[in-house]
């Protein structure tokens, strides 16, 4: 038996996630993806399955890297257009990555800039 990769390992822990977490219209996903170099974050509602609003660190007007300062502007930016379509509250999927790090700061920027989870 092959030994699985540590993405492998990663999608597995975010089908055990998706379980249990969905997005609603009251209550939509704030969803997280992490790369090597980049960190981008989607809210999600899972009900019509459309993708409300989303930020990256690869957008030219943000000027964020892939590290935690980086993440940090992602997540505010992604709450202030969050803000502006009406959503107050969502529900956090760490996508299988860990809670630390680039996640973290990502999470730490939303709710600073007013997102509620």
């Amino acid at each position: 038996m092959a030994t699985k990769s540590r993405n492998d390992l990663r999608v597995a822990r975010h089908a055990r996630i998706r379980k249990r977490v969905t997005g609603t219209p009251e209550r939509p996903r704030l969803a997280v993806y992490r790369s090597l170099k980049h960190i981008s974050a989607q809210i999600i509602d899972d009900t019509q399955g459309i993708t409300l609003v989303s930020a990256s660190s690869l957008e030219k007007d943000l000027k964020a890297s892939g590290n935690a300062e980086g993440a940090k502007l992602v997540g505010k930016a992604l709450a202030e257009r969050a803000k502006s379509a009406g959503v107050d509250k969502v529900v956090f999927d760490r996508g299988g990555f860990q809670y630390h790090g680039r996640v973290a700061s990502l999470a730490d920027g939303a709710r600073e800039a007013g997102l509620e989870f």
